[in-house]
């Protein structure tokens, strides 16, 4: 039986700032949540770096897009408080 998706990851790539920013914001709301998010390097998956490459870091809630380049710090936090998936993509309630 494959593994579940953890709920929170987020994609990433060496060398890249932003990501280091967003791992520390992701690492810090997730922990209020209780959760330990997957940090995923999409340079190791061919069909993620297809996908993400071009807008890491790329935050994964449920397996689905939540935000990319910044961490969308209050809805993330509302939406894992809800415990619901994000609600219709990246960019939306900013």
């Amino acid at each position: 039986m494959p593994e579940p998706t953890p709920r929170l990851q987020l994609l990433t790539r060496a060398g890249c700032h932003l990501c280091e920013t967003a791992a520390e914001t992701v690492t810090r709301i997730g922990a209020e949540a209780g959760l330990v998010p997957a940090l995923v390097d999409v340079d190791e998956d061919p069909e993620l770096r297809a996908e993400y490459g071009d807008r890491v870091p790329v935050v994964l809630l449920d397996g689905r897009e939540h935000s990319y380049f910044t961490v969308d710090v209050l809805r993330l936090r509302r939406d894992l408080a809800l415990g619901r998936p994000p609600d219709g993509g990246a960019g939306e309630d900013r």
